[in-house]
């Protein structure tokens, strides 16, 4: 019988990244029912451990006896002192820069604008950079594990790639000479923060 767990996410990069995680285990991964019509609790913690544990907590409390898996996770910049961190995916909102009610969603192109802004001037090897992510699986309101993963690589001043999310066009890794936008999902998955944190996870879950 394959494990179950239940992402408290929306986010179909998220998904995608899990479950391509999950396909060489006997792992079924599926988004937490009627996550849509719950409130999402406050992220104000100041590490990714503090929110991810936080998140996977709170939603867990909604799917009883189940495993619930909650992740927080972003893009760490030297040259800006691990900034954006914990404000990844709201780092040009705090910038000021928002869509307005009857736009496209844009956040993953202000993102990259701001981030290019504040590097400008910055020459190529001090650009370094990683993505982490941790992740909390918890059950009832308790979290009972914990795992993370991290990627290194350099950030360039020009997007390439249409794959991926986030950061990932801007995200290059110099041993393949591509950004984590010009992967296949295969590849991506061997080489993912997310895609190492789930393993981790899933060889304390003895998977």
């Amino acid at each position: 019988m394959a494990l179950h767990l239940y992402a408290a996410t929306s986010s179909k990069g998220k998904l995608r990244d899990f479950a391509s995680a999950a396909i060489a285990h006997d792992v079924l991964i599926e988004p937490l029912p009627g996550l849509a019509t719950i409130p999402s609790p406050e992220e104000d913690g100041v590490t990714f451990l503090a929110n991810a544990t936080l998140k996977a907590v709170y939603y867990s409390r909604f799917a009883p006896d189940h495993l619930v898996l909650a992740d927080d996770s972003g893009l760490e910049v030297d040259a800006l002192n691990g900034a954006p961190g914990v404000r990844s995916a709201r780092f040009a909102a705090d910038a000021g820069l928002t869509d307005s009610p009857d736009a496209n969603d844009n956040t993953d192109v202000w993102n990259n604008m701001v981030l290019l802004q504040r590097l400008a001037g910055i020459p190529p090897d001090q650009r370094t950079a990683r993505y982490h992510c941790v992740l909390v699986a918890a059950r009832d309101g308790q979290p009972l594990y914990s795992a993370e993963g991290s990627v290194e690589g350099l950030i360039l001043d020009a997007p390439r790639g249409t794959g991926g999310f986030g950061y990932d066009p801007l995200f290059y890794l110099s041993e393949l000479h591509r950004t984590m936008a010009e992967l296949d999902l295969e590849t991506k998955h061997t080489l993912s923060h997310r895609g190492r944190a789930f393993v981790d996870l899933l060889a304390q879950l003895h998977v």
